[in-house]
């Protein structure tokens, strides 16, 4: 089974079996080279770059807009996943009595920007997840939006970072507008492995960095607003770069840009774009559909082997949630103990959801799963 990607642009693979993309990615040599042509060029250039640097930037919104499945007029650059929900919780009005509904076990900053609301008067609900794999059936937000007053805003993460459940969009968005709710969606843990159609699915906010499925660097990511959100935000950060009207400095009059481009205050990280840019690139041109059909093959791959081996596997593997998540415990071992014994092994993986996480890519191989297999075997062996 031939990865999609090409191995040998990831040097990561000289050391390390990397299975880690749900944590932080290692860089391609293609990401490296592109973030090094764009500072090269500034130390030789300086402003001279900004005219080159501009058209680029608006390549790579085209490239990133057609990868979420939105208008490129609905994107917007942002330095990570935690400033995009800010932007969404801060830049809508509240009133005293407005409700927020998201799941339970929720990553802590999909869950903050909407409890720091408590101070103007917002609830906010939690949906609690079903059985061992933690699983978020639509059901069970249907089931707590219409416990309460109609809520503002439905929160969700695409895909749950402990376990790797990932919720149908297009189905949760239907009873979120039947509820007359907006629908904000984090999507970090899924956009670049998994297929995309956020304004096909009815999704209002979506937003996510690029250092993780997206095989790019922190400090830059992608903020999607429906065309037809845009006037309810309130753009929090506003600078030069929002208004219709930029580099025209002498014009002080505030006309808020006629797209996402209006939550872009101020100048862009722009070798963080030109690395995102290449990142995406190299994830189309697999294409996305061919590395998602690959990581779920390596998945399930690492489920039957693990659970061979006597690893109790934690993930819900289901054809309507899986992800490219695979959490599973060793009996009798500490998560924390079981990473740092395979990381010695030359394994890289995290301690999350209550197990040990991987998560591999579309440059990784069949064998680089049996090697987590035989380590945990040995493992298990071990401890008896």
């Amino acid at each position: 089974m031939r990865p999609p990607l090409d191995r040998a642009l990831f040097p990561v693979t000289d050391a390390w079996t990397y299975l880690n993309h749900a944590g932080v990615a290692p860089l391609s040599s293609t990401v490296v080279e592109a973030t090094n042509r764009c500072l090269a060029e500034m130390a030789v250039s300086g402003s001279l770059a900004c005219s080159r640097q501009s058209v680029r930037a608006e390549e790579v919104r085209t490239a990133a807009a057609d990868l979420m499945g939105v208008g490129e007029d609905e994107m917007a650059f942002i330095k990570n996943t935690t400033e995009g929900l800010g932007f969404v919780a801060n830049g809508l009005p509240w009133q005293p009595g407005d409700r927020v509904v998201l799941p339970d076990h929720e990553f802590p900053s999909t869950l903050y920007p909407w409890l720091a609301l408590a101070d103007r008067g917002v609830t906010v609900d939690l949906v609690a997840p079903v059985g061992p794999g933690r699983t978020l059936p639509v059901e069970a937000y249907a089931e707590v939006i219409a416990a309460g007053p109609p809520p503002k805003v439905v929160v969700t993460s695409w895909v749950q970072f402990g376990r790797g459940w990932r919720t149908d969009l297009a189905e949760l968005a239907t009873i979120v507008h039947d509820a007359g709710a907006l629908f904000c969606v984090d999507v970090i843990q899924g956009l670049g492995l998994v297929p995309a159609r956020f304004g096909d699915w009815g999704v209002d906010f979506a937003m996510a960095d690029a250092h993780k499925w997206l095989l790019g660097p922190s400090g830059i990511g992608v903020f999607f607003v429906r065309r037809s959100c845009l006037d309810r935000l309130v753009p929090l950060e506003p600078g030069w770069a929002s208004v219709a009207h930029r580099e025209q400095w002498d014009n002080r009059e505030l006309v808020w840009h006629d797209s996402a481009r209006r939550f872009e205050g101020g100048s862009s990280n722009v070798a963080g774009v030109e690395a995102l840019g290449a990142a995406v690139e190299l994830l189309t041109a697999a294409p996305v559909e061919a590395i998602w059909d690959h990581v779920t093959s390596l998945c399930d791959r690492a489920v039957d082997g693990l659970a061979g081996v006597g690893a109790e596997i934690l993930s819900d593997r289901s054809a309507a949630g899986r992800s490219g998540i695979v959490t599973f415990s060793v009996p009798g071992q500490p998560a924390v103990a079981v990473v740092d014994a395979l990381a010695a092994q030359g394994i890289i993986c995290s301690p999350r959801g209550g197990g040990v996480r991987v998560s591999p890519h579309g440059y990784n191989e069949a064998a680089e799963i049996d090697h987590l297999v035989t380590a945990v075997a040995g493992l298990r062996a071990a401890g008896g």
